[in-house]
């Protein structure tokens, strides 16, 4: 079995090869091969054959199709709809194939827990992104989108292998961001909800007072709280 410091090493590659995973499945891969076959990356005894010129040529024929396939309209949300799955798997392969010498179990186990859950988030978060850029923008900034996973996913890939501690270090410092500002977005429309019911319940109670004659100088009282409201909504809203 590895070292701890060799152990560790391994799965920064493949942790950050799995997140790369989630932008795009297979240039990640194409990456992992092509470092593998230059002699830049030691792959696990069972992986070798993803290092093999028949892996680098088909794994890049498949990133060509990828890329290509999102800034195609109506292809872009098919492949929106199975790149879920196919990251995860490709996470979990492309961490397992970085551990040496485990137990097999425990191998897969991490592989899949690692690999496989930071793959998958990743690409949540991506089809999340890409689902508001259609809904703001009609499927115009939807390219811009495409171009910035694709750039995502080649800068992580390499500095995966090149500087693999750096590169998880920096995931996880994006997805907690990514987490906060969430997080955050949520507060402000439950707010923003909140404060409107409010207000729509003051105006219902103005207008049941407008309409009773003997209730008119009563209205005249609920008419400040109403607009107080409305001024609480706007902020919020903002």
């Amino acid at each position: 079995m590895e070292n701890g410091m060799d152990l560790l090493f391994s799965l920064c590659i493949g942790v950050g090869l799995a997140a790369a995973c989630g932008f795009r499945v297979f240039v990640p891969l194409l990456v992992m091969a092509t470092a593998a076959n230059t002699g830049h990356l030691e792959l696990s005894e069972s992986f070798q054959w993803i290092g093999s010129p028949g892996a680098i040529a088909a794994f890049g024929a498949a990133t060509v199709l990828e890329i290509g396939g999102y800034y195609v309209p109506w292809i872009d949300h098919l492949l929106d709809t199975i790149a879920t799955p196919a990251a995860v798997i490709a996470g979990t392969l492309a961490t397992g194939a970085m551990v040496h010498d485990m137990d097999p179990l425990l191998k897969w186990a991490v592989a899949i827990i690692a690999g496989g859950g930071v793959a998958g988030t990743v690409q949540a978060g991506s089809v999340v992104v890409r689902g508001a850029s259609t809904m703001f923008t009609g499927g115009l900034g939807n390219p811009v989108v495409s171009t910035v996973e694709a750039g995502g996913s080649i800068l992580l890939a390499i500095m995966a292998v090149v500087v693999p501690v750096l590169a998880v270090a920096v995931l996880f410092t994006v997805m907690i961001f990514g987490v906060r500002k969430i997080n955050q977005i949520r507060r402000r429309r439950a707010a923003a909800a909140a404060a409107t019911v409010e207000a729509d319940a003051a105006r219902s109670t103005l207008n049941a007072s407008a309409t009773d004659e003997p209730g008119n100088a009563d209205a005249r009282h609920v008419a400040g709280p109403v607009r107080i409201l409305d001024v609480k909504v706007n902020r919020v809203g903002a």
